[in-house]
């Protein structure tokens, strides 16, 4: 089966729908096809906890969220999309509100914020603890009242087609049957999500496995800003599931093993000393994280089963405001740790939790491929830079999902007949080639299990909160081994439907080639910045990496690093200082 469709979206979180609405909004003549590997409800969108930043009134302004932003990304963002981010972001928030999201509101009825890390002002808004689950349904319950959005559902991309740097569609996999087909589009925006499942602990679920990434990396478009990996202070020891910054964000204090607030022997870029020491545990991500592990070389951490962990003390915020603004985590923490936080403690670690990296974007998220585009995660505008503070996540795939629907639908518009024969002899080649990886994996040995495993060693060893020249270049060697090592993979599943061990060769296919790049992005930047921090290279080096790094795909299969320079409008590079 072949399908036509006007814009073709891969991936069904809150930037592939809200990019769908703005399509049909812009242009009602347009097909519009949701291509989602699970269905839309289950997007990783749904996990996200603790709010969405945007100015909300009087006592904050768009130039002091801009300029936290800046500050928070270590001077490696392009400031054009932030000025854009900010001032959209508030416009892009109401629309939720007025669609249907339930933020939750002050006792005279204006809409609530609270307090996130790294901003001096109040500015998250937040439906209780639970508001990417609110916001992805609205998006979802908007998005069916449009006839011309069609879903496909439960079906992996494994390609996109691209002939003469032109983009012409997908082929993909039906999940149920194991059927593969063509879906041809006159425009594609890629959507899926970030990469924390090449990581061995981490926040992101099972599908955050980098296949937009990958898919458009291997299309001929660059990935920028790959050694950019943010670890989350606090997720729960074994799952890694998180515990939202808004626990922090109420009043929470982070305690080593001797019951100590340790965050006020760090420099956080807060000046000391802060209103009620509040402040401390609202410091940026990548320092609270990078002060863990100084607490751990000094011994003051907790040996657990699942690794070494400090206390999110919660219990002084009393029962009451916990099941009001932190029901969520109140039913974590009972439900996968057999703990109350309103009478214990909270064991915690940092994990993976996002990635500031992706497919190089512009501001309204095309890519150097004509008619490919990207939005949230996968993609990299770029508003975050080194270091992404929390709840600018949330608002930016509104924000650029919009932008980048009315562009992908502005592009299919003028665009000529994307059904050439070109395209679709690329298409029958890629049908051809899953049918022989199909029959080339019955017959391997290694088992996917130990190659995944040794991948999330590697990078965990090799990039981590803390690397150096020595451990990136052994884990670069690794993976080069574990990509000769995947070739011999084999399948005990030769069945066609739901087949979810086909599902992780491909899925562990991405993996690899997203660590590469990784690797290869930080072997490149001898300099320490935000989440990226070199025990060779401790110092920020403005003068030769106040740049993106870019990988390009090699014909040979290799990564190319070079590097763009940040786009400076109104904040030169100056020291990372919050809370002033």
């Amino acid at each position: 089966m072949t399908a036509f469709h006007d814009v073709v979206i891969v991936g069904g979180g809150g930037a592939g729908l809200r990019a769908a609405i703005a399509i049909a909004q812009h242009n009602p003549q347009l097909s519009i096809a949701i291509v989602s590997k699970v269905y839309p409800m289950r997007s990783h969108t749904v996990s996200a906890e603790g709010g969405a930043a945007g100015v909300a009134g009087s006592g904050d302004s768009l130039d002091e969220h801009a300029y936290d932003t800046v500050s928070g990304s270590d001077w490696l963002c392009d400031q054009d999309a932030v000025e854009a981010f900010v001032e959209e972001a508030p416009r892009e928030l109401l629309q939720l509100e007025h669609w249907g999201c339930p933020w939750s509101r002050k006792p005279d009825g204006h809409i609530a914020v609270r307090a996130f890390g790294g901003m001096k002002n109040n500015r998250t808004w937040f439906a209780a603890d639970k508001t990417g689950f609110h916001m992805l349904h609205t998006l979802f319950q908007t998005a069916l009242s449009y006839r011309d959005i069609v879903r496909y559902d439960e079906w992996f991309a494994t390609t996109l087609l691209v002939d003469e740097g032109k983009v012409g569609g997908i082929v993909a996999i039906e999940l149920a049957t194991g059927r593969v087909d063509t879906i041809l589009a006159s425009s594609v925006i890629v959507c899926t999500g970030g990469c924390g499942r090449v990581y061995p602990f981490t926040t992101n679920a099972n599908i955050n496995t980098g296949d937009g990434m990958a898919l458009a990396y291997r299309a001929g478009a660059p990935l920028k800003d790959m050694e950019f990996v943010q670890y989350h202070p606090t997720g729960l020891p074994f799952t890694g599931i998180l515990i939202t910054e808004a626990a922090r964000a109420e009043g929470g204090w982070l305690l080593n093993k001797d019951g100590y607030r340790y965050l006020q022997d760090y420099d956080l870029g807060t000046p000391a000393p802060t209103p009620v020491m509040r402040s401390m545990e609202l410091g940026p991500r990548d320092r609270l994280s990078q002060a863990f592990v100084h607490e751990l070389d000094k011994g003051r951490t907790i040996d657990t089963p699942y690794g070494h962990v400090v206390h999110l003390d919660l219990r002084h915020l009393g029962a009451d405001l916990i099941d009001t603004k932190l029901p969520f985590v109140r039913e974590l923490c009972s439900k996968y740790q057999n703990i109350d936080p309103v009478r214990e403690l909270i064991p915690v670690r940092p994990v993976v939790h996002y990635m500031m990296g992706g497919i190089h974007t512009d501001i309204h998220g095309a890519t150097p491929v004509r008619g490919l585009y990207a939005v949230g995660e996968t993609a990299c505008v770029s508003i975050n830079g080194a270091n992404r503070l929390g709840s600018n996540s949330l608002p930016e795939l509104l924000v650029f999902g919009a932008r980048a629907g009315r562009a992908a639908a502005e592009y299919a518009s003028s665009a000529t007949d994307g059904r050439s024969s070109a395209v679709l002899a690329l298409s029958r080649d890629e049908q051809d080639r899953l049918e022989r990886e199909l029959m080339r994996h019955a017959e391997g040995s290694e088992r996917i299990a130990d190659i995944r495993t040794e991948m999330h060693k590697t990078m965990e060893t090799g990039a981590g909160i803390y690397r150096d020249g020595d451990s990136l270049a052994k884990a670069a060697d690794t993976l080069r081994e574990l990509r000769d090592r995947f070739g011999n993979v084999g399948l005990d599943d030769h069945s066609r439907a739901f087949n979810t061990e086909l599902v992780a060769v491909l899925e562990l296919s991405c993996m690899l080639d997203v660590a590469e790049c990784i690797i290869a992005c930080a072997h490149a930047r001898e300099e320490s910045r935000g989440a990226h921090q070199r025990t060779d290279f401790p110092a920020r080096n403005d003068q030769r990496y106040l740049a993106h790094s870019m990988i390009h795909r090699e014909p040979d299969g290799s990564g190319r690093v070079s590097y763009l320079p940040v786009t400076i409008t109104r904040w030169p590079p100056g020291e990372r200082v919050y809370g002033r």
